[in-house]
């Protein structure tokens, strides 16, 4: 009896092909694109960790899922082979004892019924074939008839023997399985045996069709596996930042050792607080416990506001805590989005120290840049010292004191070392303090340690005052009281400037540590730096007294008593230095008085020398009687040739710019003339007490006129009316424009009525200048006096010689009516010389007019001529030619002035009592010599 592989039908020839042989790698259109292939290597070697991890991974999904599938196809042909061996040793127990089939072989024709039942059997079960064998091993049955009544030679004694019997083996179709059962008859005699064979492909069939399921399943297995593998890659590869391993690793030897051998602790901290990483350094400055990581920072012993700042992960920067002895500088920097921080931690023990002592240079630094900055920012030497202890107080020391020399306080040269001083200022951090007060005059003992700087010139440093038996000998009551408010050190510093002393300086301290040697230099610069400028306050003080000495010279000291005016007047410098501003009263015949106001451009000495020049030259021109545009034309023409004269000489110094106000009054008739160049018009209160402001044309200011003509106005000014004349000084300002200065000028006068000129000067000045002006100030107030009528007696005189005795023996009775007695005869001589000149040279109208003014007695006529008599002294031959001679001889003073119809001749006799002496004497000396 044969086995399957020797009666199944003739093998399948497999379909396959053996490949066709490819051209060579180099050659073809793959030849032409190395760059693909390089790309394709790149890609089967990706750089990257996040790269070569993602390819790990989906080469291990992949060898994963392979082996499954192959795992899952042998397990499937395993139990395909054991589903084979069941099915056909089943199918060939039940064909066995099916009923019929031992009395079908024990018939006569056993293949003629078994051979439709086989064959039945082997269609519905699915097997290869079912045959049926005699004992001896002839076929009865067979799926190929041409195989019925062959003999199978094989041993199937274990089946006769009551045991089936399965084979596998490898047919032409691939893995088979044979069962072979016997069978057996009513008496346990074996009849026949039925073999049935089924191939391993019959059975896997069924499973076959499933495997695209497998496959299916597996590559959508694969298929997230890899997506998974990308998204842990991609994370990766963020992360990593696309770094290699060598980056990595390169990176990892870094971090390591940066981690670990930096002087600066580093600490790394999650959301809730806990330490993730500390490096060694971080260890040893806050003396963590071995296993510090996993641990919240609030249980690791540090101290409370250290670990709030680094369980708070906010931000800090350089901020410092006290770790044991240890000053620590914490930064701390949130990072990620889940809370974590990393902290640094620095030692800064010894930093500290020095930026301490940084701290202290950069003090002083920045103290003597404040000097050079806040000391001397006035030409006064006071306000200068006390800017110095403000300085010093309380950056430096906790009070200070400045005394000077006497002779420094007058802007005077020092002249050696004096131990007398006068103490100018005083400041400190309490008070008040207890030191001598400002303006107290010190004489220091020569063991006092300041009288031993004075001497030396230099510093001197008193550590504990305590102590100082040398300096609380100087005032022990007061050194007593010093000590007592807590000042227990002392630095003096002599001021010098110029190889002279100046004066001294202390910075004294109380609540600061006490001086040490290093705070002498500082104390020595403070004291030049303040010497300096203590000096050059007192080289302007001692300028600009000598410039208000000569300003003050030059202005009129006591003005004249007038009858014609009630005069008051002020004058204040400027705060910056002495100015040109200036006024005069001069009198005039007639018992008439000028009034000037002028002002000259500038400060200081050329000012104030240009002053007196103008001065002059106005009484000058005023001596000659000139109407008030003509003396102001004259003036402006003698500014311009002064300047002229100075720019040839190569000086730049201009007069051209000054302001001048002239005005005349005659207290005969009221009438005041007035002109003015540049000058502020005056203001004008009437005896009822309102307050004008008369319109005077201007004329330019003095120097650019051009040769234009001044006009003049007249007032008519009734008695105990007050005319005042001011500076541009008094109404205009920096911060007040002219027009409120002349309407704060027109309240002030408002509220003085009744006032005399000197107490209406003080309103003016206390109502206008709240503080010292920056310009120079000349305050003139006159008020105005008339003449009573009966001082007054005028006469026409016919233009006849013979008018001359009657009216001489006129004026002799007014005389009379006067008292004036003991001048008649001396006035008869004048008015009869001055009458008889005018009839003979003048022309009419001719008028005499005596006025009685207090102590004087004045004769004036008056004609229509403008010829001026001339002096000359007539020879012992001469008939005549003496008479004005005598008329000179005989006055005080005398003069022509001329009008717009003529001119005046005048003469001004003295009342005193040796007037007529006088004239005896003179009269006699005439005589002899005749």
């Amino acid at each position: 009896m044969g086995k399957l592989g020797r009666t199944a039908p003739a093998s399948r020839r497999d379909d396959r092909e053996p490949p066709k042989a490819g051209p060579p790698p180099e050659s073809g259109p793959e030849a032409g694109r190395p760059s693909e292939r390089r790309r394709a290597l790149t890609l089967l070697k990706p750089r990257s960790v996040a790269g070569q991890v993602f390819l790990l991974q989906f080469v291990v999904v992949l060898l994963l899922i392979a082996t499954a599938v192959v795992a899952l196809v042998i397990q499937d042909r395993n139990r395909a082979i054991q589903e084979a061996r069941d099915r056909s040793l089943v199918a060939a127990e039940s064909f066995a004892n099916a009923p019929g089939t031992a009395e079908a072989m024990q018939s006569d024709d056993p293949t003629a019924a078994l051979q439709p039942h086989a064959e039945a059997v082997r269609k519905k079960t699915g097997v290869d074939y079912v045959v049926a064998l005699s004992p001896y091993g002839f076929r009865w049955t067979h799926p190929d008839p041409d195989q019925i009544g062959k003999h199978v030679s094989a041993s199937y004694n274990e089946a006769l023997g009551g045991e089936p019997h399965q084979t596998t083996f490898d047919s032409s179709l691939g893995k088979a399985v044979d069962s072979t059962v016997a069978v057996f008859d009513d008496e346990g005699t074996a009849v026949g045996l039925v073999t049935v064979g089924v191939t391993v492909d019959k059975v896997t069939s069924v499973v076959q069709h499933q495997l695209p399921v497998i496959f299916t399943a597996g590559g959508l297995a694969l298929l997230l596996a890899a997506g998974g593998s990308a998204l842990v890659s991609g994370r990766l590869l963020r992360q990593t930042q696309g770094l290699g391993p060598v980056e990595m690793t390169r990176m990892y030897e870094h971090h390591d050792a940066v981690l670990h051998a930096v002087r600066e602790g580093v600490i790394i901290l999650d959301g809730d607080g806990k330490l993730v990483l500390v490096n060694d350094e971080a260890r040893r400055l806050l003396t963590l416990p071995p296993q510090a990581e996993g641990k919240p920072v609030t249980e690791l012993g540090l101290s409370p506001a250290l670990a709030e700042l680094l369980k708070s992960g906010r931000s800090a920067t350089d901020q410092v805590f006290l770790a044991g002895d240890t000053l620590l500088a914490v930064n701390v920097r949130p990072v990620g989005q889940k809370g974590s921080s990393v902290a640094t931690l620095r030692d800064t023990t010894e930093l500290r120290a020095l930026a301490g002592r940084a701290d202290v240079a950069g003090g002083r630094l920045q103290l003597l840049y404040e000097a050079s900055t806040r000391i001397g920012t006035t030409l006064d030497m006071k306000r200068t010292a006390e800017e110095l202890t403000e300085v010093a107080v309380p950056r430096f020391a906790d009070f200070a004191t400045v005394e000077l020399v006497e002779q420094v306080l007058r802007g005077d040269e020092p002249s050696g070392a004096r131990l007398d001083m006068r103490r100018i200022a005083v400041a400190g951090v309490r008070q008040p303090a207890p030191f001598h007060p400002v303006g107290t005059l010190l004489r220091f003992v020569p063991d006092n340690p300041v009288a031993i700087g004075i001497t030396t010139g230099q510093p001197v440093l008193v550590a504990d005052l305590t102590t100082a038996r040398a300096w609380q000998s100087q005032d022990p009551e007061r050194a007593a009281k010093v000590i007592a408010q807590g000042i227990h050190s002392m630095i003096s510093v002599p001021l010098q400037a110029r190889g002279q002393l100046l004066g001294v300086v202390e910075f004294w301290r109380s609540e600061q540590n006490p001086f040490e040697s290093d705070d002498l230099s500082p104390a020595e610069e403070l004291a030049a730096r303040a010497a300096v400028c203590i000096d050059n306050a007192r080289r302007y003080t001692r300028e600009h007294t000598t410039a208000v000495t000569l300003q003050r010279s030059l202005l009129p000291g006591v003005l004249p008593e007038l009858s014609a005016l009630e005069v008051g007047h002020r004058y204040l410098p400027a705060q910056a230095g002495v100015g040109g501003d200036w006024y005069d009263v001069i009198p005039l015949p007639g018992a008439r008085v000028a009034l000037v106001v002028g002002d000259v451009v500038g400060h200081g000495l050329h000012a104030a020398a240009t002053m007196g020049r103008l001065r002059t030259a106005v009484h000058n021109f005023a001596s000659l009687d000139l109407p008030p545009d003509e003396l102001l034309a004259h003036l402006d023409d003698l500014i311009t040739q002064i300047d002229e004269d100075a720019a040839a000489q190569g000086k730049t110094d201009a007069v051209t710019g000054a302001t001048c106000l002239y005005a005349v009054y005659d207290p005969v008739s009221g009438r005041c003339v007035l002109a003015r160049a540049g000058h502020p018009g005056p203001a004008l209160v009437t005896p009822d007490g309102s307050v004008t402001f008369p319109d005077i044309p201007v004329a330019p200011p003095l120097g650019v006129g051009g040769g234009l003509p001044v006009e003049t106005a007249e007032l008519q000014l009734p008695a105990d009316s007050r005319l005042v004349l001011y500076t541009d000084g008094l109404v205009e300002t920096r911060d007040r424009d002219i027009d409120i200065g002349l309407g704060v000028l027109r309240e002030a006068l408002a509220q003085t009525e009744g006032a005399s000129p000197d107490d209406t000067c003080e309103a003016v000045l206390d109502a206008m200048l709240r503080t010292r002006s920056g310009d120079d100030v000349a305050l003139l107030v006159a008020r105005t006096r008339l003449l009573d009528p009966d001082q007054i007696a005028e006469w026409e005189v016919p233009d006849d010689p013979a008018a001359v005795p009657r009216i001489r023996a006129e004026a002799t009775r007014r005389l009379a009516d006067w008292g004036l007695g003991e001048a008649a005869f001396t006035t008869e001589l004048i008015l009869s010389e001055l009458v008889t000149n005018a009839i003979r040279y003048g022309a009419s109208p001719i008028r005499l007019r005596l006025l009685h003014d207090r102590d004087s007695l004045i004769c004036e006529v008056a004609d229509g001529t403008s010829t001026s008599p001339h002096l000359r002294r007539a020879a012992s031959t001469d008939e005549g030619g003496r008479g004005l001679f005598l008329v000179a001889q005989m006055s005080r003073r005398w003069g022509t002035r001329y009008t717009d119809r003529g001119k005046i001749i005048w003469a001004e006799q003295s009342l005193d009592s040796g007037a007529v002496a006088d004239l005896g004497a003179f009269l006699m000396a005439e005589a002899e010599e005749l």
